[in-house]
């Protein structure tokens, strides 16, 4: 699977060997290149310079990812896991591009680096070659697979976005430090990091359990959701202290998507509680 985003994805160009443990063999070879970067120039000691009234975009950077499942295959098989390929393929793949650019932004120190995620890229293209042939942007067959562009989920407000958007920015509104959160933690369980997870759904569910109170006056079901979202709390908080001792059970990513779903469906009924009132 080969994806390009409209920016550089962080890590070095190269190849990487991705491993799911040390000691075990390669699990995906992932090919890392920058396309059509504009280029460098020193700017220190440059005066700065007059622009037309409508100046020209500037050029753009292109980070491709190629993932390279490591198990051969025979050109048979290839061909019918090219044709059946879609979605689910694109999203496993991706799953390898996003643990790379997670690593990064650990081994950097950089907590702006930008994650990827589906919807967000150029182009998504399956394919299948020789290893040399993949890893330089070239294939015996591939297609590119349909784009979605709002990506494979997408939790809706009752409110819509852009009506939103405007009344956060005009003051008619307040956004909750638990909004935030709880999209770190969605961010975090989406790409499989669960002890992630759980450490900020149980600092969302704080916030919450903290801010939400205040809004129950203006919904009839507000209380409600607060005492359910509440129950839940021991339950996160045991996985917590399962993640930081390094056990979590099977089941964790199940049981921190329920509850996360219960805070983001509170959080829906506020906000259209608030455009009501």
């Amino acid at each position: 699977m080969q994806f390009e985003f409209p920016w550089a994805l962080g890590p070095a160009d190269g190849r990487y060997l991705v491993r799911d443990a040390a000691g075990v063999p390669p699990s995906h070879v992932l090919v890392l290149a920058t396309l059509g970067a504009p280029e460098r120039r020193r700017l220190r000691g440059r005066r700065a310079r007059p622009v037309a009234p409508e100046p020209p975009p500037a050029p753009v950077t292109t980070g491709r990812a190629t993932v390279i499942d490591a198990t051969p295959v025979t050109p048979a098989e290839a061909e019918r896991w090219l044709a059946a390929s879609g979605q689910p393929d694109a999203e496993r793949a991706l799953a390898q591009v996003a643990r790379a650019v997670a690593a990064h932004r650990i081994a950097s120190a950089d907590p702006h680096v930008r994650e990827p995620a589906l919807g967000q890229e150029l182009v998504v293209r399956a394919g299948y070659g020789a290893g040399e042939q993949v890893a330089e942007g070239r294939w015996s067959a591939a297609r590119e697979l349909p784009r979605d562009p709002v990506g494979r989920r997408r939790h809706v407000a009752a409110l819509r976005p852009q009506e939103r958007l405007a009344a956060l920015l005009g003051g008619h509104a307040d956004a909750l430090a638990c909004e935030e959160l709880t999209l770190r933690a969605r961010a975090d369980l989406e790409h499989g990091r669960v002890r992630a997870a759980c450490l900020q759904l149980r600092a969302a569910l704080d916030a919450a359990l903290a801010e939400l109170p205040r809004e129950a006056a203006r919904s009839d079901d507000m209380a409600g959701r607060i005492a359910e979202l509440g129950e839940r709390r021991p339950a996160v908080e045991r996985l917590v202290h399962a993640a930081l001792d390094g056990a979590l059970p099977a089941d964790a990513g199940e049981t921190l998507d329920g509850t996360l779903g219960r805070l983001e469906s509170a959080l829906r009924a506020r906000i259209a509680a608030t455009s009501r009132g």
